[in-house]
């Protein structure tokens, strides 16, 4: 604790790179202050997962009963206004939680915008505020095409606050957001078409299972335009014209800009105090977390760690610099396995070593099932269910991957497995819930 500052940590951000450390830290005495322009709670609560998930839930719900037709009967649809409603119900409140339980452990929430003025100090709003260390947790924020016509786009933020589902959307992208919110607005009755940059989507997944997951969505009536380079948004006939490369277009009601997300390092004073960062990739860190200024920090997606930039990682390095602060450990970072899934219908989830690392690596094993006649998946019937499991010569689980309805459940199920390393033997002794998709899972490895 010192007096020479006005806090021991200062955070600039209120997202999961924040508060999962900050509490704990302010919890064990320490003085913590966080600034915070926008909703507290940052991306993930407010503009992301857990939005897009409410949202997402009635789309599986409608799923299942489109696998389970010959018992479950009747016409079921997706109410839009409703499903926004309840979105609304359960996401909205959340920052106002959060922020009660920062100032339940005596942190100062000051609302305005942070920017660094020196290695100690924070300008907020014309107000200085200084402390021992400063942790800059800003996260990232939607990538904007620069075309003729851009103010026409929507990003992700936008559409997961729209009241009214459009009769078309065209997304812009190919990856996580792109995906997901194609197979929701799909389930929900849009017309949709995906505009891809390249020819493959969800670049980082096992490539034979996303093939599986467009095709499913072309099933569906989701349109994919490859190679495409858009050059312009423009009004047309009462449509919203979009001008690609090749002289295509695609007619739209809305266009949902996907193309990506970028870190938040502008305009906070990393110039000005000598912090080192890229535009691209974020603010440069070393293996405990600390930037080119010895007593700033930085935590979440704007750190360029080279880790999933996920919220379990964003919470891992959070209470990681807790630890590192209280002098709990003086230890490097040493992140575990942290697991991905994009929540499309079906799923596709990994952890651990990708079965495309491991097909160009001699000392991995690729184990492949194909799930779909499995007794479990019989109950569910799902048509797609595929899983690769890697191990190591010795046997230990060292990555998963699984496309399915339940691939986010299963991969959750056996990270003990891929995290401690298990041998077969540790493996045989751990007795499952049955029937369960759990056990499913484990009965293989």
């Amino acid at each position: 604790m010192t007096e020479k500052f006005d806090y021991d940590v200062l955070y600039i951000g209120a997202g999961h790179g924040t508060f999962d450390g900050a509490m704990p830290l302010a919890a064990k005495g320490y003085k913590v202050a966080v600034v915070e322009a926008d909703k507290i709670g940052g991306t993930c609560p407010n503009w992301g997962c857990n939005a897009k998930i409410a949202l997402d839930l009635p789309a599986q719900l409608l799923e299942t009963q489109k696998r389970l037709r010959n018992i479950v009967k009747g016409d079921l649809s997706i109410d839009w206004t409703q499903n926004m409603l309840n979105k609304h119900k359960v996401i909205d409140s959340i920052p106002n939680a959060i922020e009660g339980g920062l100032n339940a452990f005596g942190i100062e929430v000051i609302k305005g915008y942070g920017k660094l003025t020196d290695g100690h100090t924070v300008d907020v709003d014309g107000k200085s505020y200084t402390a021992d260390k400063i942790v800059i947790a800003t996260g990232l924020r939607p990538h904007r095409l620069d075309v003729p016509g851009k103010e026409m786009a929507h990003d992700s933020k936008e559409f997961l606050n729209i009241d009214e589902l459009p009769v078309h959307i065209a997304i812009i992208g190919a990856g996580y957001i792109a995906m997901e919110f194609a197979s929701i607005a799909n389930a929900a009755g849009s017309e949709v078409t995906v505009i891809m940059h390249g020819d493959r989507a969800l670049r980082g997944f096992n490539g034979e299972y996303v093939e599986a997951v467009v095709n499913d969505l072309k099933e569906k009536g989701v349109t994919f335009v490859e190679n495409a380079e858009v050059q312009e948004f423009h009004e047309e006939k009462c449509k919203t014209t979009i001008e690609l490369s090749n002289n295509r277009q695609v007619f739209t009601d809305y266009i949902l800009d996907a193309t990506g997300r970028i870190p938040n390092v502008e305009n906070i004073g990393l110039d000005e105090v000598g912090v080192k960062y890229d535009k691209k990739n974020g603010i440069e860190v070393n293996d405990h977390l600390q930037t080119s200024v010895d007593s700033i920090y930085a935590s979440g997606d704007v750190a360029a760690t080279g880790q999933p930039r996920l919220t379990p990682t964003a919470m891992f390095e959070s209470q990681y610099l807790t630890s590192l602060f209280t002098g709990e450990t003086k230890d490097a970072i040493d992140f575990p396995a942290i697991p991905s899934v994009v929540f499309t219908s079906p799923r596709i989830a990994q952890v651990g070593v990708s079965v495309e690392e491991a097909k160009n690596n001699d000392d991995y094993t690729v184990e492949e099932h194909d799930m779909t006649a499995d007794w479990y998946r019989s109950i569910t019937n799902e048509e797609i269910a595929k899983r690769a499991y890697i191990f190591d010569k010795e046997h230990h689980l060292v990555g998963a991957t699984e496309v399915s309805n339940e691939a986010d459940s299963v991969i959750d199920s056996i990270l003990p497995a891929v995290a401690l390393k298990l041998d077969k033997a540790q493996i045989n002794k751990i007795v499952h819930l049955f029937p369960t998709i759990g056990s499913d899972a484990w009965q293989h490895l």
